[in-house]
């Protein structure tokens, strides 16, 4: 999982009935495991380590649009 600042970060729920979790990460603290600083919708912060398959990363509107227009370059 590679995550970098302003990323969006969703955790689904172990429970059921329990909602996701949706955050924005702050701070990429380490790469390999990962351990990000995020804040969470209800606007607390913490750094969180997922674990496989826990988490989903979705990248931020501009990042994704300077990939998208950079491959249309090529």
């Amino acid at each position: 999982m590679k995550a970098v600042v302003g990323d969006h970060i969703v955790i689904d729920s172990e429970k059921v009935g329990q909602t996701r979790r949706r955050g924005v990460v702050e701070e990429v603290l380490a790469s390999d495991p990962p351990r990000l600083r995020v804040r969470w919708e209800d606007g607390h912060s913490s750094v969180f380590a997922p674990s496989a398959g826990a988490a989903k990363i979705e990248p931020t509107k501009a990042k994704s649009a300077k990939t998208s227009s950079a491959k249309a370059k090529r």
